[in-house]
């Protein structure tokens, strides 16, 4: 695999406090390819995924984009990045619409009323998409951030913090179908979960962490 393809991640070391949750960690994903970041709890998943997104500093190592490191081109970055946390981060007093509109302004993407609702149309919400999200399950709150997902153009990297928590069967389906397909368009996907769920149309990697060993990235089955 080129250097200058997708994502690389080389010597990365994170330490929380007084532990050290990984070190010497490389990886790399390209496009078709989505990495599944497994561990136990505490292990450094979030923390990981968070780094390779520029929002923690690592320890020691470097993050690469397209052959580049990541902080001298942070702003190019941003634009080729999709990042949704663990947390769903939707405000209760607005309502679903206005918290996909809202999510977009901030990062800096252009959204008409009429994307936005089709995007919630995608994961399930038209019916709901003008009621506060506090009056939402939390399953369809979660929905609600992962809209995002189904906006188009699609940045082409996207880094997926437990994107199937809360969601029920047909839900996580169907957004494994949603994932599979941005990787087979040749997007890029990183994500954490603790559900074996499948991505049709992906080529799947696997990262265990084990802290504080280094961690290694391996080629799984689909």
């Amino acid at each position: 695999m080129s250097a200058d393809q997708g994502l690389q991640a080389v010597g990365l070391a994170c330490q929380r406090g007084e532990r050290r949750l990984f070190d010497g960690l490389d990886l790399q994903v390209k496009p078709g390819q989505a990495l599944w970041v497994r561990g136990g709890n505490g292990v450094g998943k979030t923390s990981l995924l968070r780094t390779l997104c520029g929002l923690l500093p690592p320890l020691a190592g470097e993050v690469f984009w397209q052959g580049r490191p990541v902080r001298p081109q942070r702003e190019d970055f941003h634009r080729a990045l999709l990042y949704l946390g663990h947390a769903p981060g939707v405000k209760g007093e607005l309502s679903a619409l206005e918290n996909l509109l809202l999510a977009a302004r901030a990062a800096g993407h252009a959204l008409r009323g009429s994307q936005a609702l089709a995007a919630l149309h995608g994961v399930g919400l038209a019916t709901v998409a003008r009621l506060p999200a506090a009056s939402l399950s939390q399953g369809q709150r979660k929905r609600v951030a992962l809209a995002r997902l189904q906006l188009r153009p699609a940045p082409p990297l996207w880094i997926l913090d437990e994107p199937f928590d809360a969601l029920d069967t047909e839900a996580a389906t169907a957004l494994g179908g949603t994932i599979g397909a941005h990787a087979a368009a040749g997007g890029l996907v990183v994500y954490t979960t603790h559900q074996s769920q499948a991505l049709p149309g992906a080529a799947l990697r696997r990262l265990v962490l084990h802290s504080p060993r280094p961690a290694r990235a391996e080629v799984a089955p689909c």
